[in-house]
């Protein structure tokens, strides 16, 4: 059947095949796509002890990038944190890709498409904060609040600095924001909106206590004695969610420009799916989440036999991991023996709207070394939690790797899924 698909792949004319030519990224464990694998595969861990305003002492995954490598310390004052993560993707993204816009692409052909968990919170919470210092007076309040709170703000901050004047918008997706700000990408690109699209997701959330409080007031805010140890998805004692910031975006273009100009290639976005549960605002609805793995795959002309890496979604919250786990057994079953399951997530924490986007770059590299990341943090597999191939604590070594699925699910039910193929 894979041979099948990539027959189908190539009967497709280039202008209609989107592929990866640059990753830029900063996770809680590297600030570029070789260190970020690099530490996959060592087993290193981004996760550190976190004091945060009013809620106190935690855990959460912080990144080290340097902000001052595209911006200045005027532009880091007036802006976010998310902005920040948002301009330094990009940048790294388009020199990994050999892009200089304004050079290589008019400033109105290429787009930003950044998706993310939330915006505003942070910066709502630092002001309220400053103006309690003077009896909470509001004339104190900053009058760059409002640039800094609309939803765009991550990718606006992108244009402003990079000199971008095609379109651009941030997609509010939860936790699935990574992968359809990849999907918004694709859909921009095909319907000839732009030329090369910068898509992914970002996250700042550490920068507000108030996720931190949210998520232990729902029992799901994860502790440990050793922070490296807290984020455990499928572990018998995983106990929550690790709050984690970063970023990766991807340089999306179509294959006849890519290869017009000798780009290298990282993969095919052959198929993806969102849809909705429509059933609770937290608690994930595996039946919803198979239906949006099996269009994923189907659109990319597979079967679930045809993928080989599945980058679970799984947070480390006891009744989260178990429901994708029955999304995973009802889809890939008994007969996938080449399929095997890794999650990101045990490394870095729960980076939010990059969650997804970050995960994905963590297996890109798959498709050339057949080495499949591990889930680390797992001492004792919960039962419920079983599944064939499921890599655990080393990394394994594999036959093929032709294509990656790539889950992304969010509360009030919303999912994606990303099917990255090897380009043939």
């Amino acid at each position: 059947m894979a041979t099948l698909a990539s027959n189908t792949r190539m009967n497709k004319p280039d202008k209609e095949r989107v592929v990866i030519t640059g990753v830029g990224l900063t996770a809680p464990n590297g600030n570029s796509l070789g260190e970020f694998r690099q530490n996959l595969l060592n087993g290193v861990s981004g996760v550190k002890a976190f004091e945060t305003r009013y809620f106190g002492p935690t855990i959460a995954g912080i990144c080290s990038f340097d902000p001052l490598k595209y911006q200045k310390r005027k532009e880091l004052r007036i802006g976010t944190r998310a902005g920040s993560i948002s301009i330094y993707c990009v940048h790294e993204a388009l020199a990994d890709a050999g892009i200089r816009i304004g050079h290589d692409i008019t400033s109105d052909r290429a787009g930003v498409f950044i998706g993310l968990t939330e915006h505003g919170n942070v910066e709502t919470e630092n002001e309220i904060y400053e103006i309690s210092k003077y009896g909470y007076q509001t004339k104190y309040w900053s009058h760059y609040h409002n640039p800094r709170t609309v939803a765009n703000n991550p990718a606006g901050e992108v244009t402003v600095n990079v000199g971008i004047t095609g379109p651009h918008y941030t997609i509010g997706a939860a936790c699935a924001a990574g992968n359809l700000g990849c999907v918004n990408g694709v859909q921009q690109i095909l319907l000839g909106e732009v030329d090369v699209a910068l898509a992914g997701g970002v996250s700042e959330s550490p920068g507000t206590f108030g996720i931190f409080a949210a998520f232990n007031s729902q029992n799901a805010l994860a502790h440990h004695d050793d922070p490296t140890k807290a984020s455990r998805p499928f572990d018998k004692t995983r106990n929550g969610i690790v709050v984690s910031e970063g970023g990766a975006i991807y340089v999306l273009e179509r294959l006849d420009r890519a290869k017009a100009r000798g780009a290298k290639i990282y993969g095919e976005v052959t198929g993806y799916s969102y849809n909705s549960d429509a059933t609770d605002m937290v608690l994930p609805n595996p039946v919803r989440q198979a239906a949006c793995m099996r269009q994923a795959i189907e659109r990319a002309g597979l079967t679930p036999a045809d993928i080989h890496i599945v980058n679970t979604h799984a947070t480390g919250t006891p009744a989260g991991d178990i429901k994708e786990c029955e999304a995973l057994r009802d889809v890939f079953g008994e007969n996938c023996p080449d399929t095997y399951f890794n999650n990101t997530k045990s490394f870095i924490g729960h980076c939010m709207g990059a969650a997804a986007a970050l995960e994905l770059a963590g297996n890109l590299a798959s498709f050339q070394d057949h080495i499949v990341h591990p889930t680390i943090n797992v001492d004792e597999l919960d039962p419920l939690c079983m599944l064939n191939n499921l890599v655990l604590n080393t990394p394994t070594t594999v036959g093929r790797v032709d294509s990656i699925l790539n889950n992304s699910f969010g509360m009030l039910g919303i999912n994606c899924v990303l099917v990255l193929s090897k380009f043939a």
